[in-house]
């Protein structure tokens, strides 16, 4: 029953995932999650500021370059984010002042593009941003390598204290059966 429930738990999930609203609400949890929530953040802004940025670059038009972005960031959160800025930007606004509604977006990144808009230089400031992000998130990696090493040694320290406990716990009483 354990084994048909496991297998049906996890085709059920898949199928969650796979719909709209699945991906929607794991991509929500996947950013709230207490220790990994901000490294996923973080990769996504990374993902999203150097994509947009190497686009601006290269020439491609900026409601173009937004679409590809939406479809690269590879979270449906802030792809919806991008989309809004999308339909914002279609219409006249700035990048900036629709990023700033969505709390998905950090205020550096939002101040980043105004002055990157202003200044004329909106695919530089965007590489400095995806700069910034990449080396969040390689400092993040290297910290939660050095807190889940000792952590792994505990584990495999209980996991071979078990088995010693199993190994022994017969002979003891083996020992105190000859008695």
């Amino acid at each position: 029953m354990v084994i048909i429930g496991t297998i049906a738990f996890i085709f059920a999930f898949r199928r969650y995932k796979a719909t709209e609203s699945g991906r929607e609400v794991l991509d929500r949890l996947k950013l709230r999650m207490p220790v990994f929530g901000p490294l996923f953040r973080k990769t996504a802004l990374s993902r999203f500021a150097g994509t947009l940025g190497t686009l601006l670059r290269s020439g491609v038009p900026i409601l173009q370059a937004l679409d590809i972005v939406s479809e690269t960031v590879n979270n449906k959160i802030i792809s919806k984010a991008v989309i809004d800025v999308q339909s914002s930007v279609r219409e006249g606004e700035s990048i900036a002042k629709p990023l700033s509604t969505h709390s998905v977006f950090p205020p550096m990144v939002v101040q980043m593009l105004a002055v990157g808009e202003e200044t004329g230089a909106v695919d530089t400031m965007l590489e400095k941003v995806a700069m910034f992000y990449d080396n969040e998130v390689t400092a993040a990696v290297d910290s939660l390598t050095t807190l889940i090493e000792p952590l792994m040694i505990a584990v495999i320290g209980g996991a071979v204290g078990m088995a010693v406990i199993a190994l022994y716990l017969p002979m003891f009483n083996i020992i105190n059966l000859v008695k």
